[in-house]
């Protein structure tokens, strides 16, 4: 039978308060990310109450809102509510302690003109860290949270200052209140008073009442030659000169420098600017022994599918004969498609379930269905036309158990075109953020994703739905990983990918050239490696030749050249300018096992 994953949460009680209520302050900018986020989570739970103070944002559609409400007011609409999601500003965040609620936040991004600066990344990135909030970057993060903190109150909730009121007491700043500046007697005893609640918000130990703060595991230092990418700020993910300046469009921040990549795990604003917790590394424990006494844990296999039922069970055949020892279950989303319930199969250690895709069509929105629907820490990809080989699963929990720290492994690949197979593998055992700005790394492919649930949950957010067509949303979603640290590799090939002229984004050029312009714009960082930014640039140009737009075609070709005069990709897609067949190029690369 085909399951429904989205599941009503009882109400306790009958009152008029709404359940959950959500202040983007009183900044000049709008906020219409989040106000999206609310109404779409609140177009799936109709049955509770929202109310938005959405400040000079456009007003939700099918949320209640108001643009402003009095200190007081929001304060007591806080304590009220089930939940509390507010923006990065830190009146809102004290405010909504005060309330004596642990606040779901999402901090404003300038890259997205929603802010002056990213004060409210680093800001949300160090109250994370100390586990003040509860950070989100994306709307599946931010529907997770909220359905936890619908479903367990008391992990959501702290202990306000004594004598305080609901939040009453907490005046000023950015908060919901009237934006004319009036409450401002005694301005220089209510600043102190602010400053010092932020300073004990950010330094005070005193654990949050009914959820402990949970240990984030660290790794060793990375050190990697990076071939001439530059090296990467331990604060942001950002590449540095040498000079020691993390660059960003708006700021240049003092940094250490040092290797392509560190060591930091936390939480990433998933928008290709985002910030990280950094944490002190400590070394991994005692691997445990390999002889037939370890506990191999349970992993969830997403894949998701659209018309192709005869690929589907081969390679659902395929997952069900691994060399595993655990349980292994499989989930498969149905995208776009009629759900087949004979698929599904219960019991034993090889269960099957069958889902729709509940959230964007595409790719992203099946693979998220998959990943919100499973119930293991480890969660593995495979595309519906792929296999894997027997031993792929096992090696790579291996490492998964032997390096607690690790959220990533992937491994090599075996390309099938036509009946010709080729060998992808990289020659390494670790890929950092640089690595994957110099290069697409394409031997890193979906199907070998074996990845932390965690790591997307309560980390970098899970597959972006942003991505236009869903194209290239697995490496973004490896850029924002790796960010986080080094992506382990297993460099035997442990997936056969299959290659054919049905596969999903066979000719479909616009789309492949709108989603890597998308990727351009969000992630700046490639502008400072030149060779990663003639690659995607090069990609862009022999997209809009396929497309037959030969004027954007020969912009983005001397884009390509100006930045490397010698990347193929410009060269190629020139070709198909002066009337060179783009199928004719792609098929010469698929049989050589390799792509554009």
């Amino acid at each position: 039978m085909t399951e429904q994953i989205t599941r009503s949460v009882p109400r306790p009680d009958d009152s008029g308060h709404p359940d959950v209520v959500v202040s983007l302050g009183t900044d000049h900018h709008s906020f219409d990310r989040l106000v999206r986020w609310i109404d779409d989570y609140a177009r799936r739970h109709r049955d509770l109450r929202f109310l938005v103070q959405h400040g000079h944002s456009t007003p939700p559609e099918v949320a209640a809102g108001t643009p402003f409400l009095s200190g007081e007011d929001l304060g007591e609409r806080m304590r009220e509510a089930r939940v509390v999601v507010t923006h990065g500003g830190p009146g809102t965040i004290v405010q909504a302690r005060h309330a004596g609620r642990l606040p779901i936040v999402v901090a404003r991004d300038p890259e997205l003109d929603e802010h002056v600066d990213d004060h409210q990344l680093l800001f949300v990135r160090r109250l994370e860290e100390a586990g003040r909030i509860r950070a989100c970057s994306s709307p599946q993060q931010l529907s997770a949270l909220i359905d936890r903190a619908l479903a367990s109150p008391d992990g959501f909730r702290v202990r306000p200052p004594d004598g305080d009121r609901g939040g009453a007491n907490v005046r000023g700043g950015d908060r919901g209140g009237e934006p004319d500046g009036e409450r401002r007697d005694d301005g220089a005893v209510r600043a102190a008073l602010r400053a010092g609640e932020l300073i004990d918000l950010l330094i005070d130990t005193q654990e949050t009442v009914g959820e402990p703060k949970e240990p984030v595991a660290a790794r060793a230092p990375e050190t990697s030659d990076t071939s001439g990418v530059p090296e990467v700020s331990r604060a942001t993910g950002a590449p540095v000169r040498a000079s020691g300046k993390t660059m960003t469009d708006s700021t240049a921040t003092e940094t250490t420098t040092g290797t392509a990549d560190t060591t930091d795990t936390g939480t990433d604003t998933g928008t290709g600017t985002g910030t990280r917790s950094v944490h002190a590394p400590v070394p991994d424990p005692a691997p445990p022994p390999d002889d037939g006494t370890r506990t191999w844990p349970e992993v969830t296999v997403v894949v998701p599918t659209r018309d192709r039922p005869e690929l589907l069970r081969r390679t659902l055949r395929a997952i069900a004969e691994q060399d595993y020892p655990g349980r292994l279950t499989t989930i498969v989303v149905f995208d776009n498609d009629q759900p087949d319930p004979l698929l599904a199969r219960s019991g034993g250690d090889r269960p099957v379930r069958v889902v729709t895709n509940t959230l964007t069509p595409g790719l992203a929105g099946a693979r998220n269905t998959g990943v919100l629907a499973a119930d293991s820490d480890l969660v593995a990809f495979c595309d519906d036309d792929d296999t894997w080989l027997p031993d792929k699963l096992r090696a790579q929990v291996r490492v998964m158990l032997d390096e607690p720290g690790t959220e990533m492994v992937c491994c090599g690949i075996r390309v099938v075109y036509d009946r010709v197979e080729a060998v992808r593998s990289l020659d390494r055992t670790r890929v950092t953020f640089g690595d994957l700005l110099g290069s697409r790394l394409t031997e890193l492919h979906p199907s070998t994703f074996l990845i932390r649930r965690r790591a997307m949950i309560g980390g970098c957010g899970t597959v972006s739905e942003e991505i236009p067509g869903s194209y290239a949303e697995d490496y973004e979603l490896l850029l924002r990983l790796a960010r986080r640290g080094p992506i382990r590799n297993i460099p035997e090939p442990g997936v056969r990918v299959l290659w054919h002229r049905s596969s999903h984004f066979s000719g479909r050029w616009r789309t492949i050239s709108t989603a890597l312009r998308w990727l351009l714009d969000r992630y700046p960082e490639f502008a400072l490696v030149p060779r990663g930014y003639a690659r995607v640039a090069g990609q862009i140009a022999f997209a809009e030749a396929a497309s037959g737009r030969r004027r954007a075609a020969l912009r983005w070709i001397a884009t390509t050249i100006r930045n490397r005069p010698a990347e193929g990709r410009a060269y190629l897609a020139l070709m198909v300018v002066c009337g060179t067949p783009s199928g004719w190029i792609t098929r010469a690369l698929h049989l050589r096992g390799r792509g554009l």
